[in-house]
C-alpha cells in the first residue's frame, strides 16, 4: 500500500479564505545562542488544504477532535474530474459526477474541479480565479449528497460552495457582474434568481448539521487520481473545540496501481514543489469558459 498526497504546499505564499489570517512565521529561538531553532506560527484555520468542521456553520455540532479516524475520516471514496464539464463560474450537477466515477452509498467524494491549477504552487497561479471564479453546486447536488449519504466532500479550489453563493459576491463586485451574464446566457437566469437568499452557503449550512462536512483546497498529485475510486484518508489536529483544521489529505493505493501512477507521473510537468500536473486540464476549463 502507497499514499498519493492531495495537499497543497504550506508556506506564507499560501492563500486563507478571503479576509482570514494567512500564515505567519517568526523564529522566537536561534542555534546561536538558544542550541536550537523555534519558531512560532499565527494564521487561521482556513488556510491551506484544511477540513470544515461541523461548529464552523453549526453551533451544536462535533467539534475536529470528535471526528473518528476509522469510522469517519478515512474511508473509500471516488475522485471525479470535473474539468471537462465546467468553467468559470459555472455550476456542476450530481449527473456530471455519476457520468464520470462510480459513487457508491457512504463514500467520500472528492471533487477535481482542475482549479487547482491556479494556486498559488503552479505556473497558471490565478488567486481571483482559484478562490472566486471557480465552479461550484446548487442545492440539487447537496440533496444528492445527502441521498447518497456522502461520508464528507474534497474540492481542489477554494470553496466547496459557488463562490457566487458566498460574501464573495458582495466583495467582487466586477467579478459578480460577469458571473451574471454567464448565468443568464448558460442558466436563463440572473445570479440573484439562481442563488436566492434561502441557498446561501448551502454546502456548509444545509449539510453541516447533516454531519456532512468538506475539505477545501485539496492538490498536490490529484491529477493522478482522476476518475478513479480509492481508500481517501484526512488527517486534521486532534483539535479540541477546533471549528476546523488545517491537514493532510492522502489516497491510499495498492502498490502495483502506484507504480502506473509513477509511471504517469514521469509523463507530466511537475510544479516547483515536485507535483505533477497535467496541462490539459486549464485548456479544458479554459475552451469552456466565456471570458469577458
Amino acid at each position: 500500500m502507497k499514499m498519493i498526497d492531495l495537499t497543497v504546499p504550506l508556506g506564507i505564499g499560501t492563500p486563507p479564505w478571503p479576509t482570514y489570517e494567512p500564515l505567519q512565521i517568526k523564529y522566537f529561538k536561534r542555534l546561536a545562542p538558544n542550541g536550537a531553532n523555534g519558531q512560532l506560527l499565527t494564521h487561521s484555520n482556513h488556510l491551506g488544504t484544511h477540513l470544515d468542521g461541523e461548529i464552523h456553520f453549526y453551533t451544536p455540532g462535533k467539534d475536529i477532535a470528535a471526528l473518528d479516524l476509522n469510522d469517519f475520516l478515512v474511508g473509500p471514496g471516488a475522485v471525479v474530474d470535473l474539468s471537462d464539464a465546467t468553467g468559470d463560474y459555472q455550476i456542476y450537477t450530481s449527473e456530471m459526477v455519476e457520468e464520470r466515477v462510480e459513487v457508491r452509498e457512504g463514500d467520500i467524494l472528492i471533487i477535481h474541479t482542475g482549479y487547482h491549477h491556479f494556486g498559488w504552487d503552479h505556473p497558471t497561479a490565478d488567486e481571483i480565479r482559484y478562490m472566486v471564479q471557480h465552479p461550484g453546486p446548487d442545492r440539487e447536488f447537496a440533496e444528492w449528497a445527502r441521498r447518497k449519504k456522502i461520508r464528507w466532500i474534497g474540492v481542489d479550489c477554494g470553496s466547496a460552495d459557488h463562490p457566487m453563493n458566498t460574501i464573495i459576491r458582495d466583495w467582487m463586485g466586477r467579478q459578480a457582474a460577469e458571473a451574471d451574464q454567464v448565468f443568464r446566457e448558460m442558466y436563463g437566469a440572473s445570479l440573484a434568481e439562481r442563488f436566492t437568499p434561502d441557498k446561501y452557503q448551502l454546502m456548509h449550512i444545509e449539510m453541516f448539521p447533516h454531519g456532512i462536512i468538506h475539505a477545501e483546497c485539496l492538490g498536490g498529485e490529484i491529477d493522478l487520481l482522476c476518475n478513479r475510486r480509492a481508500t481517501i484518508g484526512f488527517f486534521p489536529w486532534r483539535f479540541v473545540d477546533g471549528e476546523s483544521c488545517i491537514g493532510r489529505c492522502v489516497a491510499f493505493v495498492e502498490d502495483d496501481e502506484y507504480e502506473e501512477l509513477m509511471a504517469r507521473k514521469a509523463e507530466l510537468a511537475q510544479t516547483r514543489f515536485g507535483d505533477c500536473y497535467d496541462v490539459t486540464h486549464v485548456e479544458r476549463i479554459n475552451e469552456l469558459t466565456k471570458r469577458f
